[in-house]
């Protein structure tokens, strides 16, 4: 927290913050979007909830050298390895309090979080934390650090293990992002090389699914997303 702070002092808080199960989730899933807001101006920060190991070709040391490549190839300055288990991610009070602080030093105006239905019992969980831990940011009366914040949006991304069509609840146009997601999912090497995986065509099938929502929209490439709550417009100006 102590470094949380220092930055924020340092350079203020962020607008949007992306809160994943493990490093390469968030790129995966919503990697070019991430870019484009970047590339919008927006002040963007990605939480790691687990630092994703053991894995079967990584190492803690690697995957966090890994995210940093990553994170530098997407554009943000901020990104945080926090110390919950892999494979045993839990929505527990005490881990509701860990990822609330972090909220409320932050203070994003809109949070992302997995999916609400995986096969990967650490993306259920992480979906559940992140939701909890929204609202326990905003309580008063607590002995959590900071003071009280409720990001007033959050939607839903899905690097999703089960094979199964989700119904957006937009598609955001990230054509002018591929090239940066490209680059910072061929960062994860322990994930999509090492190991074999690449050889399976994992990053040319992200392309593919990408291309698919994209044309959509009429877009040469976009990326999903999911929201259990209508999500309202003031504009069509930024309709496609």
């Amino acid at each position: 927290m102590e470094f949380l702070a220092d930055y924020v002092a340092r350079k203020g808080t962020v607008d949007i913050a992306v809160l994943a199960p493990h490093p390469d989730d968030s790129e995966i899933a919503m990697g070019a979007t991430i870019n484009v807001l970047v590339q919008q101006g927006y002040r963007v920060a990605i939480i790691d909830l687990t630092n994703g190991e053991p894995t079967p070709a990584g190492s803690v040391e690697t995957r966090l050298a890994e995210s940093k490549l990553a994170a530098e190839a997407l554009g943000i300055d901020l990104r945080v390895t926090m110390d919950l288990p892999n494979r045993y991610l839990e929505d527990t009070v005490e881990n509701r309090v860990k990822v609330a602080e972090i909220l409320r030093l932050i203070r994003p105006e809109v949070i992302f979080a997995p999916y609400w239905v995986d096969a990967h019992p650490d993306h259920r969980a992480g979906a559940a934390l992140v939701e909890a831990a929204r609202f326990y940011a905003k309580l008063s009366k607590t002995t959590m650090a900071g003071e009280r914040h409720y990001p007033p949006k959050i939607y839903h991304f899905s690097s999703n293990h089960y094979r199964m069509h989700l119904e957006p609840a937009f598609v955001f146009d990230c054509t002018s992002g591929m090239a940066a997601k490209k680059v910072a999912l061929a960062a994860y090497q322990t994930q999509f090389n090492s190991n074999g995986r690449e050889q399976n065509g994992v990053i040319e099938s992200i392309d593919s699914y990408n291309h698919y929502f994209g044309r959509l929209i009429r877009s040469p490439y976009g990326e999903p997303f999911f929201s259990r709550e209508v999500v309202g417009i003031t504009s069509f100006s930024s309709l496609v």
